[in-house]
């Protein structure tokens, strides 16, 4: 693949297959980060799991946020749709809504969240959100009693995270504009929630490999040791 000149620079800034302390990645991610529009921070990290046997999934409120808004759709009825809105939810109702999706095509939001009374409405909706990652779901807390607080934790940055087929998790992680310091710490979290949703029974190395980038940059290698020592330190 023939790569640009300023790609090819910001390849020049880093050492081939060197691993790098957090640190020092996080100022490198912002150093490659030159394109003339907001680049976002992005990660990879590599599970030692079976993905045919163990599934990694769940959330993870960025301590930061992720630097964008956030479109919140919320399915409910009653006390809960003005519950919803009061939390700040972008749109709360039920088969009017799910109608719109079907009928007009209107995907206008990031985000959807579901009471569980709402599910025989919203599951009609599966062909069309669930190859959009919109789908609601238990897993991920967005299929809730509790709207009010989730809207405001997806609202605040809440990212979703799941492995796919080749055992990666692929995940944003802020934008490459934000302090180190910041892009660090969420990283960080991110990381112990991944920690955290460990399957049982997994044997070996669970965190293999971790190299994060911004969206147009390269990718750096991030030394697993420093950021899971990072991650294990509370507070």
């Amino acid at each position: 693949m023939k790569r640009s000149r300023s790609y090819e620079a910001k390849v020049a800034l880093l050492e081939q297959e060197k691993v790098h302390p957090l640190a020092e990645a996080i100022e490198l991610l912002k150093r490659t980060a030159t394109a003339k529009f907001p680049e976002t921070a992005e990660t990879a990290i590599k599970l030692g799991i079976n993905p045919a046997q163990h599934q990694v999934r769940g959330t993870c409120p960025l301590p930061h946020g992720t630097g964008k808004s956030v479109r919140v759709l919320v399915f409910a009825r009653g006390e809960k749709v003005r519950e919803a809105e009061a939390a700040g939810a972008d749109y709360a109702g039920g088969e009017d809504l799910a109608e719109k999706i079907q009928k007009e095509g209107w995907l206008e939001f990031d985000r959807v969240v579901a009471t569980p009374d709402m599910m025989s409405v919203v599951g009609k909706l599966g062909k069309i959100l669930g190859p959009r990652g919109l789908m609601p779901s238990p897993k991920t807390n967005t299929v809730t009693m509790d709207v009010g607080a989730t809207v405001r934790e997806l609202k605040a940055g809440m990212i979703e995270f799941r492995a796919e087929r080749t055992g990666i998790v692929h995940a944003i992680f802020g934008k490459a504009s934000f302090e180190a310091e910041k892009l660090q710490e969420n990283l960080v979290a991110l990381v112990r929630a991944v920690i955290e949703r460990k399957p049982e029974g997994t044997r070996g190395r669970y965190i293999q490999r971790v190299s994060i980038s911004s969206t147009m940059g390269p990718g750096i290698r991030v030394d697993e040791a420093d950021l899971l020592a990072a991650a294990q330190k509370k507070g």
